[in-house]
């Protein structure tokens, strides 16, 4: 069962009120609430085998359901949700997710933002068309890039500036989010803007949530927060997906439409940061 090791105005006992590491871990936790209350209502009670019950006034399960389902009191998930410095086992999130019907990205999410290993981690294929990948790096013919936590490119090959128009060299400090957001050139070049546009902000949160107390993150989310409407509104949403493969199109001015397939690799030595391939479509 979980420990409460929170004082009465909030802060982790024994620190010192105003304390960084304090604060990094109390904004961790009001995410981690956050979110769950964002899943929790997203999940119908007949989705986990109760019934749906009369004079319901939010949507999804209510906190005694979960609790029930967990194993946990209603007290001790009521302190998870309020973001308290409560210690709680790996079994017990992994019982959450399974109830909150988390898919993997977002139960990544969710062990990342408690700081916690993933009991039922499993094995990460490595993907499709690796073969594809490697006659490509070969070739030098396909773009790609790297980016860090924040989305910030941090290297990327010649046939990406083709493809993006020049971007991101002629940007002092290019970052893919505010190239997607605040660079009218995006909305012509990516097929689909919009849709496509809400599913970065997902895997951004996947990406950075955990870690918004950074001011590097911070900064970058900040001024998105500001500056774009439209991804101000998505990131309200609490949603959480993972950065995978998938066909991605894009309307170049002089090639006309040119279809990929997008690869994603974590590095080893990097683990904040990561490579993107896009696959041409033969």
């Amino acid at each position: 069962m979980p420990q409460n090791t929170s004082t009465p105005d909030g802060t982790a006992g024994g620190a010192a009120r105003g304390d960084r590491p304090v604060r990094a871990g109390q904004t961790r936790r009001h995410a981690l609430g956050d979110f769950l209350r964002s899943a929790r209502a997203r999940v119908a009670p007949e989705m986990v085998g109760l019934p749906p019950g009369v004079r319901r006034r939010t949507p999804g399960l209510r906190r005694e359901e979960v609790a029930q389902l967990c194993g946990i009191s209603v007290t001790w998930y009521t302190w998870i949700e309020q973001g308290r410095g409560v210690t709680v086992s790996p079994g017990v999130w992994a019982r959450l997710a399974a109830v909150l019907r988390l898919a993997r990205a977002e139960r990544h999410y969710l062990f990342d933002l408690a700081e916690c290993a993933d009991p039922d981690h499993g094995d990460e294929s490595p993907g499709p068309r690796l073969r594809d990948l490697a006659d490509c790096v070969r070739r030098f013919d396909a773009p790609a890039y790297f980016l860090d936590r924040c989305w910030n490119m941090l290297a990327s090959n010649r046939a990406l500036l083709d493809l993006f128009g020049g971007w991101p060299k002629c940007d002092d400090r290019p970052n893919l989010l505010r190239y997607i957001f605040l660079d009218r050139a995006a909305r012509s070049l990516v097929v689909d803007w919009e849709r496509r546009a809400r599913r970065v902000v997902a895997e951004f949160r996947a990406d950075a949530g955990p870690h918004v107390d950074e001011p590097e993150v911070r900064e970058v989310l900040d001024g998105l927060l500001a500056a774009s409407p439209l991804f101000a509104r998505w990131w309200t949403r609490q949603t959480v997906v993972a950065r995978e493969g998938g066909v991605r199109e894009f309307n170049h001015p002089a090639r006309g439409l040119l279809t990929y397939r997008q690869m994603t690799f974590r590095l080893a030595t990097r683990p904040d940061c990561k490579l993107v391939v896009l696959v041409p479509e033969r």
